[in-house]
């Protein structure tokens, strides 16, 4: 079942597009993580050019982490302080992030060097996520209990700037967090990426963080600058296109509930090593499809369509897309929040009549 997407102006497998997001998102499901590292890598191999394959997954990432960051806010497991202090970074971090994509763009280099980001970042998760997971079975299998510090001093805890976070009960320098929003802003804006793969590991090893309040504030977080990012590449390059976001989000959102369902009962270590497996896979054939793949990635149907051939929504989009970009990115942000408290309530209702029905039935 083919649809054409009138901003990135390609035929795409609706099917196939929604299995892959699923399947992403059952992966984030199980293992607690984002999958822009693993959706945006699909798309490019699927044919669609990297400066469209970023900013529609960023969009995608906006709507899941609503819809999960929305039940640690019902819960009140979240720190607001930290979060906006880490979104301050992340605002300079995400501009940044946008001139280095521009001048990439500008100089015919984007595709290499968003291939070569995923292709080191994949490799060295799913090294270390390989030694940790033989860590932990090793560990099962000796029956060893691990003992960790609870926190290690470095030279950034020594800045200026302190600043006391009540729910972390923490007195830290505000540096630490705005200089960690920085670097995942810079990150999400030019790989497509959502930055909890950094900011989870830095909440707990920098920064000490509470682990209750972890999961929380990195999606409010994540919430954020995703939102921004979509709108300055909506701004910039017009290449938001709210076809391929709705059948992203729908996937990843069933996705990770059916993970999240399928995780409590599965082994965490042995888990955790085939998915590093999967992602040091993806990591080779990134570097095959950069290195020695001969010709271009193009989807079977490539044809342009013209704009007054298309149907209402399509050329309603397109024209929008031309004519006022930051409202039309203001309306993918719009998009992605309703489908993401859509996707929340649904997991709360379901949830609320599961516990009914038990109690009906005892």
């Amino acid at each position: 079942m083919e649809i054409y997407l009138p901003i990135v102006q390609v035929h795409i497998d609706v099917i196939l597009i929604l299995f892959i997001s699923f399947g992403v998102g059952v992966l984030s499901g199980l293992f607690g993580v984002g999958g822009g590292f693993l959706m945006t890598p699909f798309l490019i191999f699927l044919g669609i050019p990297p400066v469209y394959a970023v900013p529609n997954e960023i969009n995608n990432i906006l709507a899941t982490s609503v819809s999960g960051s929305m039940t640690h806010w019902f819960k009140n497991t979240l720190d607001y302080k930290m979060g906006l202090m880490i979104i301050i970074g992340g605002i300079a971090g995400t501009v940044i992030g946008i001139i280095t994509f521009t001048f990439f763009k500008e100089t015919g280099k984007l595709s290499l060097i968003i291939s070569l980001s995923y292709m080191y970042l994949l490799a060295i998760i799913g090294t270390l996520m390989l030694i940790e997971g033989a860590k932990e079975l090793d560990r099962a299998r000796k029956k060893l209990i691990l003992k960790q510090k609870l926190h290690t001093h470095y030279w950034i805890h020594g800045l200026p700037l302190k600043l006391r976070f009540p729910k972390s009960r923490l007195y830290e320098s505000a540096f630490t967090p705005i200089i960690l929003g920085v670097i995942v802003g810079f990150v999400a804006a030019l790989i497509g990426v959502g930055g909890a793969f950094l900011m989870v590991p830095a909440m707990i090893y920098l920064i000490g963080m509470p682990v209750k309040l972890i999961p929380g504030t990195s999606l409010f977080v994540t919430v954020s600058i995703s939102a921004l990012v979509t709108v300055l590449h909506a701004l910039n390059y017009g290449s938001i296109d709210l076809i391929l976001v709705i059948i992203l989000v729908v996937g990843s959102i069933i996705g990770v509930q059916v993970g999240q369902k399928v995780g409590q009962y599965l082994d965490s270590s042995h888990l955790k090593t085939l998915f590093a497996m999967l992602l040091c896979t993806v990591a080779i054939a990134i570097a095959y499809d950069t290195f020695f793949y001969e010709g271009a990635r193009q989807l079977k149907n490539t044809e342009i369509v013209n704009v007054e051939n298309l149907n209402f929504f399509s050329k309603f989009i397109s024209k929008l897309s031309d004519n006022n970009p930051l409202l039309y990115g203001s309306l993918a942000i719009l998009l992605a929040l309703v489908l993401g408290v859509i996707g929340a309530g649904t997991r709360q209702l379901l949830s609320k009549y599961k516990y009914l029905f038990v109690i009906k039935k005892n």
